[in-house]
């Protein structure tokens, strides 16, 4: 009986190390986080808060490499082409995974069967901003304004189907209003833009655009999120006015389909723990925007959420584009 007992204690621990064994080691060499944008962007800068914080904690490289090109198309293919083995990573935006499959006729991969959802890292409103030439001072004045003006508004945004682009559109398509799109290719040559008169207004990134409304170089008329903003509790939402208005910027992180669930639950832990820390939620704040960490089911959940809204939208305005 010792005996037998013996045996199945052996072949017990043997099946725990086993199952040990199986479990894939991360990271066992540099990870490389794919920015799918130009470096000095809200998407950019959360990519690097936290490679900073999972390179101290592991002791391997964490490299931020951006790869802007194609509304983001460039570098989010690169990534659905990587070894699905946890050491090429992708940070992601509204418009490369809700937008994009959408608006874009020929994509050279599959963004809902290329990936895996890991976790989302943080929500922020666009600000609507209006140059000091238009006389407007609320948002009311605005949409009068731009209704008995037709055509006449310009609005910029960081290129055709980005969240600033799809924001004037849904604002036209729930107030009637007609504006001129040009397009940039950043969210500071929208505030050149602006502050060279070329341009009116833009529905532009809150971290970027809030600094000029304080500076006065434009007047802040509100934000896109459904709530008004921590960060300027006083200007208003569009939803308080046009009820169901929600253009909230996001962004999160992808592995290649494929990646071992073990590895995407370990980073999606890392990243929560990593924004919930008192020093990452300041710097968010002074991003203007929100920690938003979510499990990989609660993320891809959000995600479908998301593409629906947005490829309602794509499809109302007409927009595509070819690739």
């Amino acid at each position: 009986m010792k005996a037998v007992l013996a045996a199945i204690g052996l072949s017990c621990l043997l099946g725990v190390g086993a199952v040990q064994a199986q479990a894939p080691a991360w990271p066992q060499k540099q990870v490389t986080i794919v920015v799918p944008f130009g470096a000095g962007g809200t998407t950019d800068l959360f990519a690097r808060i936290v490679a900073e914080q999972l390179q101290a904690k592991y002791g391997k490289p964490f490299v931020i490499e951006n790869r802007p090109g194609a509304g983001g198309n460039i570098g989010t293919t690169a990534v659905a082409k990587a070894a699905p083995d946890g050491h090429t990573l992708l940070v992601g935006t509204v418009s490369t995974h809700a937008i994009n499959p959408f608006l874009y006729k020929n994509l050279p991969h599959d963004t809902e069967k290329d990936f895996v959802a890991i976790t989302g890292l943080a929500k922020l409103p666009n600000l609507l901003v209006v140059t000091p030439k238009v006389p407007v001072k609320t948002f009311a004045e605005f949409v009068e304004y731009a209704k008995q003006n037709p055509g006449k508004l310009n609005y910029g945004s960081s290129g055709a189907g980005t969240s600033q682009h799809l924001a004037a559109e849904l604002f036209q398509l729930k107030t009637g209003a007609k504006m001129t799109h040009v397009p940039f290719r950043s969210s500071q040559d929208i505030v050149n833009g602006l502050i060279g008169g070329h341009i009116d207004l833009a529905f532009d990134n809150m971290t970027i655009a809030w600094p000029q409304a304080q500076a006065g170089t434009v007047r802040a008329l509100a934000v896109t999120s459904p709530e008004r903003s921590a960060q300027a509790p006083e200007i208003p939402a569009i939803a308080e006015s046009l009820t169901g208005f929600d253009a909230t910027s996001w962004n999160g992180l992808w592995a290649p389909a494929g990646t071992p669930q073990a590895v995407v639950d370990t980073i999606a832990a890392d990243v929560k723990a990593i924004l919930e820390k008192p020093e990452v939620q300041k710097k968010a704040a002074e991003l203007a925007s929100t920690p938003a960490p979510m499990t990989p089911k609660q993320f891809a959940e959000y995600i479908q959420g998301e593409r629906q809204k947005w490829s309602e939208v794509v499809k109302a305005v007409g927009i595509q584009l070819g690739q």
